[in-house]
């Protein structure tokens, strides 16, 4: 029923819209492409531009080529071989992850493995899949501690892992870039410790069905118990739900149903004109304050695949509401002060992800008209000469030096498929990572997946 409703709308809308959006989408295009080329002339082969200073800097003591393997699948959405096949040889020729350096497990995970898979899905290059097995192998040695949770911390050469204390995204969001890793590899093993991961925070939820915000790998236990589906927590409840989508997994599935179900009931704060997700106690379910972060806002998109549409345009209005405030959204807000309590805007895409969703999903062409707000805010202010900048307070809309590689993935990524209807990807037939690399659904055959990744389906 869906399909055929999208497939209506479509033809009603499809030859405005386009003729709308053309020269937007031809701008998002032209201006990543320049920022691209303002990252290769002053920061390549390091992870991060630095716009105002033409600089560079590196997450770690060597560069791991994030931006790059970022930017990879963005330029596969856009045509843009030629960048693209110069990544997939520089990847190929340079890049090694034999280095002596301690890592963060869950960006890693998802930014660099996540791009290393989907540049594999595009190409079906072997030597990618070699590189990526590799990184896949050297990050499981984080998960053998005694619980199966994940270090925060894992060194890519000795494999020694540390950081006990991890948030509930860092524990458990890794059953989607590992089960691909499986599923081309046919090695279960991935898969599995990332599903021991998850289990083991879920397994460890309140009576109510919530789960906390910060737990000991070792131990098990909880050492800060507040509920809420911002940073920190956000990826953990978008990998249920992408997992389940993608694989079929039924023990995923609960546990999405679970958790989703005892969010909306503690968590939700609604009015007639707003809907909020607060943090609240985890075993009472009490509200524990009304601070929100910018991340919250990509839980729309995630009702939209849920065929929660209502909620989903409830929520997104209220975060439309709150960019428009400012003309950019706080970092961190706190929605009954109606103040910042965090006012930087680094970029973020999450409001601009939910917008393509709804609109994808509904053909609205009211979140059609919210991205066109949001790009045109974002080139007003964040826009520098080459390239563009976070923002270090939205209320004065000083730009501060640093362009987050996610701008590449993600940002630019759902700017453009919101105004360029005819690119192949919708939210029916695509999953895409938290980094916003696409993966085919169809890709993945259930009865290569039960083998593959040891799902009893």
């Amino acid at each position: 029923m869906r399909k055929c409703i999208l497939a209506a709308a479509a033809m009603i809308c499809y030859l405005p819209v386009k003729a709308q959006t053309a020269e937007l989408s031809n701008s998002v295009k032209q201006e990543f492409v320049k920022a691209w080329d303002t990252y290769k002339r002053y920061a390549w082969g390091h992870d991060v531009l630095l716009p105002l200073t033409k600089q560079y800097t590196d997450w770690y003591e060597a560069p791991l080529h994030i931006s790059p393997l970022d930017a990879y699948s963005t330029m596969k959405v856009m045509g843009l071989q030629k960048q693209a096949r110069e990544i997939e040889k520089y990847i190929t020729d340079s890049c090694s992850f034999n280095t002596d350096v301690y890592v963060k497990t869950f960006d890693m995970n998802k930014r660099v493995l996540g791009g290393l898979l989907a540049m594999y899905s595009y190409t079906h290059n072997p030597k990618v899949l070699e590189l990526t097995k590799d990184l896949g192998d050297r990050l499981l040695q984080a998960f053998k501690s005694p619980t199966g949770i994940p270090y925060y911390w894992v060194n890519l050469k000795t494999g020694k892992a540390r950081g006990e204390k991890v948030n509930t995204a860092e524990a458990a969001a890794y059953t989607l870039e590992m089960g691909i890793l499986s599923y081309y590899t046919k090695d279960p093993k991935y898969y599995q410790a990332a599903k021991k991961a998850t289990l083991a925070v879920y397994g460890r939820r309140s009576a109510i069905n919530l789960v906390g915000n910060v737990i000991n790998t070792e131990t098990g236990d909880w050492l800060e118990t507040v509920s809420f589906i911002g940073a920190g927590g956000d990826v953990f409840y978008e990998y249920l739900l992408k997992t389940w989508l993608l694989f079929k997994d039924p023990e995923i599935k609960t546990m999405w149903e679970q958790t989703i179900t005892a969010v909306h009931r503690y968590d939700a704060e609604e009015s007639d004109t707003a809907l909020w997700y607060r943090k609240t106690d985890m075993y009472t379910g009490e509200m524990k304050n009304s601070t929100v972060t910018l991340y919250d806002a990509f839980l729309p998109s995630l009702l939209c695949i849920d065929d929660d549409a209502e909620r989903a345009a409830k929520l997104q209005s209220t975060w439309n509401g709150l960019w428009r405030k400012y003309g950019l959204e706080p970092m961190i807000y706190d929605y009954r002060k109606q103040l910042p309590a965090a006012p930087s805007y680094e970029l973020n895409a999450e409001i601009i992800a939910s917008a393509w969703y709804l609109y994808d999903y509904t053909k609205d062409t009211t979140y059609l008209q919210m991205g066109k707000q949001y790009y045109s805010d974002i080139l007003k202010y964040c826009k520098t000469v080459n390239a563009f900048s976070s923002i270090a307070d939205v209320r004065t809309k000083q730009q501060q030096n640093g362009l987050p590689t996610y701008f590449f993935a993600e940002t630019m990524k759902y700017f453009y498929l919101l105004f360029t209807p005819d690119t192949g990807l919708n939210t029916a037939e695509y999953v895409f990572n938290t980094e916003a690399h696409p993966f085919r659904i169809a890709d993945f055959k259930a009865a290569e997946i039960e083998r593959r990744l040891g799902i009893t389906l």
